[in-house]
């Protein structure tokens, strides 16, 4: 087992060149949103958007277009139900992630079909919450071995079929080996496994015990992994980065919200890459 601390991240982030531009920092397509949860992919939205995603474009239910607009202009949004336009994106995205607020209804069934249907293997796949949901109870074969599970213990439950009480590091690695994909395990002490080793973070805390706070997590990590061009580095760091920020936030306050810990996302990077200078 591996400790993830500050010490372990702090040279990996990103140090942004001085010539550069929107495209050498990511494209991020994140799709998920139905009509009543609409609120989880817009917090993949500005998640990654905050932590520095070069562009952001959000599949989702059209009721949450004008919502998505009012916080954050900086992202671009798709109808879930234009096949044509979300093929174009798809075509073009580096990161992709999925199922953060999407729902398991047969529509959303067919959306997580098609857009499986359209991944390459240079492409990195982050699946959350409703998505991971669908393929357990259908069966649906890992896309490419970029692929990243971010369960929670019920999640991981349903995809591996350990219950909670037996969900121990050898036995996770050995369903993590037949997925063949990375599983960020979301609990206390959020687990990592990779193909060759497993990491354990050592920050997080009650506080951050809220609605919301798993789909913050997925936008980071889309957003890390979209500029750092080695994925182990960029899950490493997104994982740390936001434990660490609700540890901070937790001093002071009873109850840390996700969207405080995503205004302070570039503030953080920031301290900690001109500690690397």
């Amino acid at each position: 087992m591996n400790y993830l601390t500050k010490k372990t991240v702090q040279s990996l982030i990103p140090i942004r060149k001085k010539s550069s531009y929107k495209g050498d920092y990511g494209k991020v397509l994140l799709i998920g949103g139905n009509e009543s949860m609409g609120g989880a992919v817009m917090l993949n939205a500005l998640a990654a958007v905050y932590s520095g995603a070069g562009l952001v474009t959000v599949v989702t239910a059209k009721s949450n277009h004008a919502a998505l607009h009012a916080q954050l202009p900086e992202a671009m949004v798709i109808d879930w139900n234009n096949q044509q336009q979300i093929e174009a994106q798809l075509n073009t995205a580096t990161v992709i992630a999925i199922g953060s607020g999407m729902g398991t209804s047969q529509e959303s069934l067919a959306l997580l079909n098609f857009i499986f249907s359209h991944i390459t293997n240079d492409q990195r796949i982050i699946i959350d919450g409703s998505a991971i949901t669908l393929m357990a109870k259908y069966n649906i074969a890992v896309p490419n071995q970029q692929t990243i599970f971010t369960p929670h213990l019920g999640e991981w439950k349903n995809l591996s079929g350990l219950e909670p009480r037996t969900q121990l590091p050898r036995l996770n690695q050995i369903k993590r080996d037949q997925l063949n994909a990375i599983i960020v395990l979301k609990q206390h002490r959020t687990e990592i496994y990779f193909k060759d080793e497993i990491w354990q973070n050592q920050a997080g805390n009650p506080a951050m015990a809220t609605g919301g706070m798993g789909d913050t997590l997925v936008g980071i990590l889309a957003g890390m992994i979209a500029q750092l061009s080695n994925l182990k580095a960029g899950i490493l760091v997104a994982v740390f980065l936001h434990s660490y920020i609700g540890d901070q936030l937790a001093e002071k306050q009873y109850v840390v919200l996700p969207s405080q810990i995503i205004q302070q996302l570039p503030v953080i990077l920031k301290e900690l890459a001109d500690s690397n200078n």
